[in-house]
């Protein structure tokens, strides 16, 4: 992992408490400078702090248990971009982390992700913000062999509560069953778990539950992964022939001078 994703020592996850819930709930009805100025340190000590603490245990602890994958860290901030707050208060009134292949940029590719609002907290694996050619690499892959992926996907199923998600095709692209369609027929796709805030659920244990569930959902992630790069490989051909093709007609033009 980078520098700036992970500490030496990194902070012991304590948990979230009612009063993280309390200060989101408040955010979002005083969602300006002076109010969160005169509670910042309210924000530091119950969201900032554990939260930090949450991804930073989680991102140390799969790197450990997967050294040969290139695991980096990204931990959104609460502040919004000025540029872009479209009538908006500054300030996120929920925040998410990411654990993603180094190799790509946060939001590109397969990923593992946290998030925490005043009233819900979910977690799974996405493959979004992805190209239309990593998708079409993804169907590519079911085609050729829709039994592996059918067992990776049954596998991930097992785990509790979680659902499909990413926008959908409003016309299937085939027909492959009930237990392929609700991947094969997005434009993006994901495994997503979500619950009610519960103080009881988001204790301590919370970084076992999700680096227990990241875990499980590996193979799938690499299989995300393997997409990604068999359309990096196939983007790179293109330009080879394309490039290919330019030095061929270049020389073509040449001669046809010279003729002339």
């Amino acid at each position: 992992m980078k520098q700036n994703s992970a500490k030496a020592q990194d902070p012991v996850f304590q948990g979230f408490t009612r009063e993280t819930a309390d200060f989101l709930w408040e955010l979002s009805f005083h969602n300006e400078r002076p109010w969160f100025q005169e509670h910042k340190e309210t924000y530091q000590r119950v969201l900032h702090a554990p939260f930090h603490a949450l991804a930073e245990t989680v991102a140390a602890r799969m790197c450990l248990s997967f050294p040969e994958e290139p695991f980096d860290l990204h931990v959104s901030r609460i502040y919004r971009d000025a540029r872009r707050l479209f009538g908006r208060g500054p300030y996120k009134d929920h925040l998410w982390f990411t654990v993603f292949n180094g190799e790509n940029r946060h939001t590109e590719g397969p990923m593992f992700w946290f998030e925490l609002s005043a009233a819900t907290f979910s977690y799974g694996l996405g493959f979004f913000d992805v190209t239309p050619a990593e998708m079409a690499a993804f169907r590519s892959s079911i085609d050729a062999n829709p039994a592996r992926f059918e067992r990776l996907v049954r596998d991930a199923m097992r785990l509790p509560g979680f659902q499909v998600t990413g926008p959908e095709y409003k016309r299937l692209k085939k027909d492959l069953g009930p237990v392929l369609n609700p991947w094969y027929n997005r434009k993006q796709v994901g495994l997503e778990h979500v619950e009610d805030f519960d103080p009881n659920a988001l204790g301590p244990e919370l970084s076992d539950t999700l680096c227990e569930t990241f875990q499980s959902l590996m193979p799938l992630y690499r299989y995300f992964l393997t997409c990604c790069r068999a359309a990096a490989a196939q983007d790179s051909d293109e330009l080879r022939r394309r490039d290919h093709g330019d030095k061929e007609t270049e020389n073509l033009s040449y001669h046809a001078g010279l003729q002339l």
